[in-house]
């Protein structure tokens, strides 16, 4: 049996820009991508701080080191330029595959560059539930 995971975060990034005209997606620069484990194409979830609009979509590769996150399509709608967002990656796995997750949480600045990169490990956790017991 599968289950999803979130393997990579990048929090509390800038919305850079938001294109109505567009078939969909979300553009990253590919700095962002790589310190979070995203791969072009990857499933994932947008979260809005400023309203917990929750918008799914798929990752496409920017500029390198531009700092962009742009919302394509129809989330241009509801995510708009200076909107810090949440984005999280997930992917399928087994169990046993989720048991030996390295979880990446990437800060950013306020230009979108990586300041600082937090590795949560599953073990950890399943570690400090059980000894909370």
């Amino acid at each position: 049996m599968s289950v999803t995971v979130c393997t990579g975060k990048l929090h509390c990034v800038n919305v850079t820009a938001a294109k109505l005209d567009y078939e969909g997606s979300i553009t990253i620069d590919p700095v962002l991508m790589t310190a979070a484990g995203i791969v072009p194409f990857q499933l994932l979830h947008i979260n809005s701080m400023a309203n917990a609009v929750h918008w799914e979509t798929y990752a496409l590769a920017g500029k390198r080191a531009s700092g962009e996150i742009c919302l394509n399509g129809c989330p241009a709608r509801l995510f708009q330029p200076g909107d810090k967002v949440i984005i999280l990656s997930l992917e399928q796995m087994t169990r046993e595959e989720a048991a030996k997750i390295e979880h990446k949480v990437v800060y950013v600045d306020a230009h979108n560059k990586p300041i600082r990169t937090v590795i949560k490990k599953a073990s950890d956790a399943f570690m400090a539930k059980s000894s909370a017991r």
